[in-house]
């Protein structure tokens, strides 16, 4: 067993000695990204039974959920502009610079951005990046217990078509695991964890999701006198749930589920019935089938599609015995195994094409007129957004809490700057905006 105690070094030693391990972890840590991105292009986790890449990380190599999904984003960033592996080996840029420039990374600026953040603190990047590329990112409902929040698949408009797992026709999800990090749990409002059996909630929500949670207060003022949002929540899973398995399912009760049989469809047909849609998903739980070859189940539980053990194509039926559920991942890695990669790479490009609606020429104009409008109003309200943030932190204000008000204020629609700095400090300080109105 290796002895860890280093009260025999000399200062100097000691010294020496950190800076030369900082310095290895620094070219580690790029070579393990180099590796990390080239596993991720591959998509070699799949036939290893996982959904994502951060799955892979998390379940094979025993990372952490923020550990796994910050190498993700850095090593996905870094394939793209390697200058950011150097700038990693080198020591110019920290893991968390690489994934604070991730994002607003382009051919045009890379090299600029790195170089502004170079041997910059982390506060000191955001602050820049605030000024610079002040968005409507607002931070993401932190509940989500895989991909930090659990499973960071490709970026929203750059997503590969290969991300998506389709049987052949279906069209993809241009982002089918995309999450922003973040964590079930934390501290509870008065500071304290959470007892087991509670869990802390927070999330930013627009004025009319507002208004249709005060209204549903309204309506249940009877059964829940509080208007205890917890309450109100609770009951709009319930019928959210009842709705989604209804219409997923053709979810029924009980006594009728009993007596399902797997009575054989026709051949050739790929309507699944109700039936066999609810005997299939309780029988294997809800989740993905998929075993990779050392014997690990793919624990997914999103994106499940009712795939066919033999492919329609080849006379597959769609009996409970005939189906199974599979991810989007392993129900494309199952297809491209049958019919071939560039098969599969044909169909979904004609059902994409087939999916994209055809305008005449004057919805064309008409369109682009939309499009433009829509945009000028998306740059007026980050510009105003961004003089929200500067006049807050000219007030004193945390750069963090100025950032969070001004990206809130961006929601606005059609509103002055007035408005929207009425509206950041709304958030900063709501309960002496509240005594003011009244």
């Amino acid at each position: 067993m290796r002895d860890y105690t280093l009260a025999h070094l000399s200062d100097e030693v000691l010294l020496r000695d950190l800076a030369a391990l900082v310095g290895r972890e620094r070219v580690t840590t790029a070579t393990l990204l180099a590796h990390i991105g080239e596993v991720d292009a591959r998509r070699l986790y799949v036939p290893a039974g996982y959904p994502s890449m951060h799955a892979y990380c998390v379940d094979e190599l025993r990372l952490s959920e923020d550990a796994a999904y910050k190498r993700i984003q850095a090593a996905r960033a870094a394939r793209r502009f390697p200058a950011l592996f150097v700038a990693l080996a080198g020591g110019r840029l920290h893991l968390a610079a690489a994934c604070l420039l991730a994002p607003h990374l382009t051919p045009e600026n890379a090299e600029e951005l790195i170089e502004v953040a170079t041997h910059r603190r982390k506060s000191e990047i955001e602050e820049l990046l605030a000024v610079r590329f002040l968005s409507r990112a607002i931070p993401a409902l932190r509940s989500m217990p895989q991909l930090a929040p659990g499973q960071v698949e490709r970026e929203s408009a750059g997503a590969d078509a290969n991300q998506d797992s389709l049987a052949p026709g279906q069209v993809a999800d241009p982002r089918p695991d995309l999450l922003a990090p973040g964590q079930v749990g934390g501290l509870g409002d008065d500071g304290a964890p959470p007892c087991p059996e509670r869990f802390l909630l927070q999330l930013t929500i627009a004025k009319s999701t507002r208004e249709k949670l005060v209204y549903a207060q309204g309506l249940l003022s009877h059964a829940v006198p509080s208007g205890d949002v917890a309450q109100v929540v609770d009951r709009a899973l319930d019928a959210l749930i009842a709705q989604l398995e209804k219409r997923k399912l053709g979810a029924v009760s009980r006594r009728a589920r009993g007596a399902v049989r797997s009575r054989s469809s026709t051949t050739g047909s790929r309507t699944i019935p109700a039936r066999v849609r609810r005997a299939v998903w309780e029988r294997d739980r809800g989740q993905c089938t998929f075993v990779g070859a050392k014997g690990h189940r793919c624990g997914a539980r999103r994106f499940l599609e009712f795939d066919h053990v033999q492919p329609v194509a080849r006379g597959g039926t769609a009996t409970v015995e005939g189906m199974r559920l599979r991810c989007r991942a392993h129900n494309q890695y199952e297809a491209e195994r049958v019919f071939g990669a560039a098969f599969m790479s044909r169909k979904r490009h004609e059902a994409r094409q087939r999916s994209t609606p055809q305008l005449a020429p004057g919805q064309v104009a008409e369109a682009r007129a939309r499009a433009l409008a829509q945009a000028k109003a998306q740059a007026l309200a980050k510009e105003q957004a961004r003089d929200v943030w500067i006049g807050l932190r000219g007030l004193g204000c945390p750069a963090e809490d100025a950032r969070r008000a001004a990206e809130f204020s961006q929601t606005l629609e059609c509103a002055t700057l007035e408005e929207r700095m009425r509206a950041a400090l709304a958030v900063l300080h709501p309960k002496s905006t509240h005594r003011r109105a009244r």
